[in-house]
């Protein structure tokens, strides 16, 4: 056996030891039988906050021109790298929107899934290219002109992630959280209603 793989045994050992404890301590607190305390289960999704389920990568070239006055027109060809995170605001949830149905199941109804983030890679976002007509070097570079390239490359970059399908992504993956944290909670039984729905 390599080192490697030596001390992943007792990681793991370790990890299903902790789960036992806690287990053993949400039982004795329980009396021993399984009860779901509502509070409890709203106030620990509340405190997962704002959950990033979903990040995204997106890049694009933006292109824009502006005329001069009186003559002329500079360009500029910007490419855009952004890293787009979506998720819920899980703080936002209600205490009607944790409830119980009459066969012991809970029933989280999660909050729309929206863009959190939309953050510029520097590293990789630059210029291109940018000009002027020839025939007019007096006229100045704008001061203006790669910071509204930016603005509308980011704006591009978001629309693009949503038309790629981020938010149900983030949906999915917001349900697939709650349930693992709600397991461990001891909470077999849960039904996710993402977005609000019914």
């Amino acid at each position: 056996m390599s080192g490697k793989a030596s001390r992943r045994v007792p990681v793991a050992l370790v990890a299903a030891g902790v789960l036992l404890v806690v287990t053993m301590i949400w039982m004795a607190r329980q009396g021993g039988r399984p009860r779901v305390d509502l509070p409890s289960i709203l106030v620990q999704v509340q405190q997962m906050n704002q959950l990033t389920t979903v990040r995204y990568t997106v890049q694009k070239v933006i292109g824009i021109t502006e005329q001069k006055q009186p003559v002329g027109s500079e360009a500029i060809l910007l490419i855009v790298q952004a890293r787009v995170e979506a998720g819920v605001d899980l703080a936002s949830l209600r205490q009607e929107d944790v409830t119980v149905r009459g066969d012991g199941t809970v029933v989280v109804r999660l909050p729309a899934a929206k863009v959190l983030n939309v953050t510029v890679d520097e590293t990789e976002t630059k210029v291109w290219d940018r000009t002027k007509t020839w025939w007019t070097p007096w006229v100045p570079y704008g001061l203006d002109l790669e910071q509204r390239a930016r603005r509308a490359g980011v704006e591009a970059i978001e629309k693009a992630a949503l038309e790629m399908g981020i938010l149900g992504q983030a949906e999915r993956n917001a349900e697939t959280s709650i349930r693992g944290l709600l397991g461990l909670a001891g909470v077999k039984d849960v039904l996710v209603v993402p977005g609000g729905r019914s």
